[in-house]
C-alpha cells in the first residue's frame, strides 16, 4: 500500500508540475494557433530555438531577463516566417511546420558550436544568468509540519517564476478565448472565416494575432527549459516536447483548463519515467520506461477514436482563408 502511495509523493509531484510547465506553455500557444485555424506542428522548433537564445543571450550578458527577452524574440520571428507561408502564401500549414523544427534542430547546433566550441551546447548558467527557485515566506518553518509543511513549501513553493507564469495563463487564456471580443472573434475565425470577413473583420489580422500570441508562449516555453528547469542548452533539449504538447492539445479537446489537466498527466507519466524503481516496488514486476513515454500519444489516439468523447478541431483549421471576390 504505501509503495503505492509513494507514486504519488511531494517530490514526484513536484517533478510533474516542473515537467509540465514547458508543455503547459507549448500547449497554449497550440491552443491560440489552432483555435485561430492555424495547425502549427514548429512548437517543437520554436521552443528550440527559444532555449538556445535564451541560454547564449543569458550566459553572455549575466541577466536571465535579457535571455528571456532573446528566447522570445527568437520563437517569434519564426512565427512570423510560419505566417508569412501559411497566412499571407497560403501555403501548407504542415509543410512550414515541420521545415519549422527543422531548421531550429540545425541552426541551433550550427550557432551553439560557432559561439561556444563546446560541442552544440552552451556553457552552464550560474546566479542572474538563470532562473531560481522562489522560496515562499516561512518555507524552512513549516518544513517539519507532516504533509503540510512539504506541501507548502517544495509543492506550492520552491518553483521557478515561468512556472506560476504557466499555470496564471490557463485563467488568462480562457478569459481572453471565451470572456473577450478578440477571443469571440478569433474562436469565429477557426470555425467560419468567410463570416468574420463577412463582419468587416481581418480574417488575416487574426490569424497573424494568434501565431505571434503563439511564439511568445512557446519562447516561454523554451526559455524556461534552458533557463530554469536546466542550467544552459544541449542539442535537441526539448526532446519531443513540441509534439507531446500537441498530444495534449488533443486529448484536452482544445480548451484551456483540460490543457491544464492533460499536461499535468503528461508531465506526471514523465516524473514517473524517471523513477522506474518506485513502478517496480509498487506493481511488483518492471514497467517499461518506453511504455510510459508513450502513454501521452497512444490516450491521444484514444481520445481520436472516439474512446473518451470526440476530439473535434476547429473547421476551418489547416486550409489556408480565399477572400472571394
Amino acid at each position: 500500500m504505501w509503495d503505492f502511495l509513494n507514486l504519488f509523493s511531494v517530490p514526484v509531484l513536484e517533478t510533474s508540475i516542473r515537467l509540465a510547465t514547458p508543455l503547459l506553455l507549448a500547449c497554449l500557444a497550440g491552443l491560440f494557433s489552432e483555435r485561430a485555424g492555424i495547425f502549427d506542428i514548429g512548437l517543437e522548433g520554436k521552443m528550440l530555438i527559444a532555449a538556445f537564445f535564451s541560454a547564449a543571450i543569458s550566459f553572455n550578458t549575466g541577466s536571465v531577463w535579457l535571455g528571456l527577452g532573446a528566447g522570445i524574440l527568437a520563437s517569434v520571428t519564426l512565427s512570423i516566417i510560419h505566417g508569412l507561408a501559411s497566412i499571407t502564401f497560403r501555403g501548407n500549414q504542415l509543410i512550414s511546420g515541420v521545415a519549422i523544427n527543422f531548421l531550429a534542430a540545425g541552426m541551433t547546433v550550427l550557432i551553439a558550436q560557432s559561439w561556444f566550441k563546446q560541442g552544440g551546447r552552451t556553457p552552464q548558467l550560474e546566479g542572474a544568468a538563470r532562473f531560481n527557485p522562489i522560496e515562499f515566506p516561512f518555507a524552512e518553518t513549516f518544513m517539519p509540519v507532516p504533509v503540510a509543511g512539504p506541501v507548502y513549501a517544495s509543492l506550492i513553493g520552491g518553483h521557478a517564476l515561468l512556472v506560476y507564469v504557466a499555470i496564471a495563463m490557463v485563467p488568462l487564456t480562457w478569459w481572453v478565448l471565451f470572456r473577450t471580443r478578440f477571443g469571440l472573434r478569433l474562436r469565429a475565425v477557426g470555425e467560419n472565416p468567410a463570416a468574420v470577413d463577412t463582419a468587416g473583420v481581418s480574417v488575416v489580422g487574426l490569424r497573424n494575432a494568434a501565431v505571434l500570441i503563439c511564439g511568445v508562449l512557446c519562447g516561454l516555453a523554451g526559455a524556461y527549459l534552458a533557463t530554469a528547469l536546466q542550467a544552459g542548452f544541449v542539442k535537441d533539449m526539448t526532446a519531443g516536447r513540441g509534439y507531446i504538447a500537441l498530444a495534449a492539445l488533443i486529448f484536452a479537446k482544445w480548451r484551456p483548463w483540460y490543457a491544464l489537466a492533460a499536461c499535468l498527466l503528461f508531465g506526471y507519466l514523465q516524473a514517473i519515467a524517471l523513477r522506474p524503481d518506485l513502478l517496480t516496488a509498487a506493481f511488483g514486476f518492471k514497467v517499461q520506461i518506453q511504455l510510459l513515454d508513450a502513454l501521452p500519444y497512444i490516450l491521444t489516439v484514444v481520445i481520436l477514436a472516439g474512446f473518451v468523447g470526440k476530439a473535434i478541431p476547429p473547421r476551418a483549421g489547416g486550409a489556408p482563408y480565399v477572400k472571394e471576390r
